[in-house]
């Protein structure tokens, strides 16, 4: 059987999601995946962003980075999210992406994706559980396997306890309060090992 083809999908402005990003994709690399990181386009105004400085900042760190397409969805067979809360939802960023994958969608090109987020806010109750769920209500419309990390490991606990995603509080100085690196590697891994239960299933 070939590798889990895996797809890491974040949004970031001031780059947390981007070392979530990074944790994940190391996770996943030690399950065997073969992975890319990939952003999601950015829809906010230059001048926007040119006057933050942590924003710019961040923009500029990840240049390199390329962005998602729709051929990038159909190459992966599992789909790790990793974006920032905004009032209890997903980016209008990520949002707007989405709203692109009506074909592939309709094509049937979406079933049976395995899918898993990750989220992170300034605050503990910052609507990170409820980002998680909204961007998964999306994924039951595609027809993707939601592959949570639950309460497989303990270290969820250590994390903040989130069952449906990792998620972190980002604290004024823009530095995590939790140290979530292990969780993010441990939901990486159960999302390889459940897409390979798919993949051999259809094989």
């Amino acid at each position: 059987m070939t590798n889990v083809k895996l797809a890491i999908i974040y949004y970031s402005s001031g780059g947390t999601n981007y070392q979530l990003a990074q944790w994940a994709e190391a996770g996943a690399r030690e399950a065997g995946a073969d992975v890319k990181i990939l952003k999601v386009p950015e829809t906010a105004p230059q001048e926007v962003i040119e006057s933050n400085q942590v924003w710019k900042e961040h923009s500029i760190e990840a240049a390199c980075i390329p962005e998602v397409t729709l051929g990038d969805l159909e190459w992966a067979d599992a789909i790790i999210f990793s974006v920032p809360t905004r009032f209890g939802n997903m980016p209008s960023q990520l949002k707007s992406f989405l709203d692109t994958t009506g074909g592939l969608w309709f094509n049937g090109k979406l079933v049976n994706k395995v899918v898993s987020a990750m989220t992170s806010a300034q605050n503990p109750h910052g609507g990170q559980e409820a980002t998680i769920l909204s961007l998964y209500t999306t994924m039951y419309h595609w027809g993707a396997i939601v592959a949570t990390p639950g309460y497989t490991d303990p270290v969820t606990f250590g994390a903040g306890g989130n069952p449906y995603g990792t998620s972190v509080t980002v604290g004024q100085d823009g530095k995590m309060i939790e140290d979530v690196q292990a969780a993010v590697k441990h939901q990486a891994k159960r999302t390889v090992t459940v897409a390979e239960w798919v993949k051999k299933a259809n094989q």
